[in-house]
């Protein structure tokens, strides 16, 4: 048994006996594919319709069973069975004596087919066993979306709206806490549409007064204000033909919502002092990290403005609640802090330790830390626990306590031990030695405790 494949990896093939034709039929799977097979050997070659391998012969009477191995409709290998007899074959020419054909394995037509099916199928395993090994292996990483990095469930429904998202000129609205990348996500809906190629609009709304922001986004006539001694475009015009976005949108006056709306529905607007109506052609997308359905039931927020930006809500994951990405995050910001060409890792407690973490900032806040800790890690390949900020290294997740019905003095006893235990142990940050000193109890009375209750430190968890 043999395999060859263009690449010339695997075994040459090779049989009992001679097979002169096998090399020449092995080159020509790749130029000819399947064709070959009906002119491979000019003794006993077989291949009815349909049927996937070939009996090929040689010139001693031995038999060889080939079978193309393909890759997209294109034959890249073979795997060839030989070495067997016929029933009633006869051995042909000198080259073999008749003790050696004696010896050789004699195949009925129904056992030649058999191995046929079996080498067929072992082929289509062996093929797709090339595809995976030569396809480029699956990322959670979405390059597709910029910067966009995540390969948890969440991300994975926001992966599926963005693609529904950005090839339509809807308003969109993206709601989300601090530092989850709600600018990334908005940037990566305009780099997917139709206006790609026109301008990318940013503005923070809590960035300036009503007056300045009136005229960053609308513009002004010259002499409208003290200061005003040119005329000036607002930013709306400035992105007219591309998208424009709005980030923190509930911290805009009710004044300027106003405005804000008749762009929305008319495509219209004055600039401060002048009357002269303007028309833009701007796709909206606006950002908010507070609660805009709570602020317009309490008057603080248009409900006409809100139910016009909120066509298309996209609700952005905090850190904490796709945990799973952080490795993925910290791999990528750790490439980004590379120096000099050298690369650094993340001690396994570390990463625990990191992963625990609630990162109340979400993913400004992880890439700051993994900044800060490639930094003060210096010449270090490898960045310990301890380098971590103290808010880090000394959080403790929350243990959920079980409910223990108290219907008896003993288990309330024990209720309370195992919460006293609990206790110093988060206090001491899971160390035995400085908890059983805290507790007044010996080390190996403690660690006794500890597996009664079945008490783990979160990152073992």
């Amino acid at each position: 048994m043999g395999f060859w494949d263009a690449a010339g990896a695997g075994e040459a093939p090779h049989a009992h006996g001679d097979l002169p034709s096998l090399p020449s039929l092995c080159s020509r799977l790749v130029d000819e594919g399947e064709r070959c097979f009906e002119h491979a050997s000019s003794v006993g070659t077989r291949l009815a319709p349909g049927q996937p391998w070939t009996v090929l012969g040689c010139h001693a009477g031995l038999r060889e069973i080939a079978v193309p191995i393909e890759r997209d409709g294109v034959t890249v290998g073979a795997l060839l069975i030989g070495g067997f007899r016929e029933t009633g074959a006869v051995p042909i020419g000198d080259g073999v004596t008749s003790a050696a054909w004696d010896a050789t394995p004699m195949l009925d037509a129904g056992q030649v087919a058999l191995l046929g099916e079996m080498a067929a199928a072992v082929a289509a395993d062996v093929a797709l066993a090339l595809a995976e090994l030569t396809a480029p292996p699956p990322s959670p990483v979405r390059q597709r979306y910029d910067a966009i990095i995540g390969g948890s469930p969440k991300m994975q429904e926001l992966y599926t709206l963005l693609d529904r998202v950005v090839r339509s000129e809807s308003t969109v609205l993206i709601q989300g806490e601090n530092g989850t990348g709600k600018e990334l996500v908005a940037r990566a809906i305009h780099n997917g549409s139709d206006r790609r190629d026109r301008r990318f609009v940013v503005t923070n709304c809590s960035a300036f007064n009503d007056n300045l922001l009136d005229s960053e986004l609308f513009g002004h006539k010259r002499g409208a204000f003290t200061g005003a001694v040119a005329d000036k475009p607002g930013l709306f015009e400035v992105a007219d033909t591309g998208t424009f976005f709005l980030d923190e949108i509930g911290d805009m006056s009710p004044t300027l919502q106003v405005k804000v709306l008749r762009v929305l529905q008319e495509g219209t607007f004055n600039r401060v002092g002048d009357t002269e109506t303007r028309k833009v052609d701007v796709r909206i997308i606006a950002a908010t990290n507070r609660d805009l359905r709570a602020m317009v039931a309490r008057g603080q927020f248009r409900e006409d403005l809100y139910y016009r930006i909120n066509v298309i809500n996209l609700m952005l994951p905090a850190l904490r609640e796709r945990r799973e990405d952080i490795p993925l995050l910290l791999g990528f910001f750790l490439d980004r802090q590379r120096r000099g060409g050298k690369g650094k890792r993340l001690a396994d407690d570390c990463v625990a330790r990191m992963t625990s973490y609630p990162w109340p900032g979400n993913v400004r806040e992880l890439e700051n830390e993994v900044e800060r800790l490639v930094v003060l890690s210096g010449d270090d390949p490898v960045i310990e626990e301890d380098l971590l900020s103290t808010r880090i290294r000394h959080h403790s997740a929350p243990i959920v306590e079980e409910a223990v019905p108290m219907s008896s003095l003993p288990d309330a006893v024990e209720a309370l031990e195992r919460r006293m235990i609990v206790d110093a142990l988060r206090r001491n940050r899971w160390n035995k030695t400085r908890a059983s000193s805290d507790l007044k109890v010996s080390r190996r009375n403690l660690i006794r405790l500890v597996q009664k209750y079945g008490i783990e430190p979160p990152a073992a968890r």
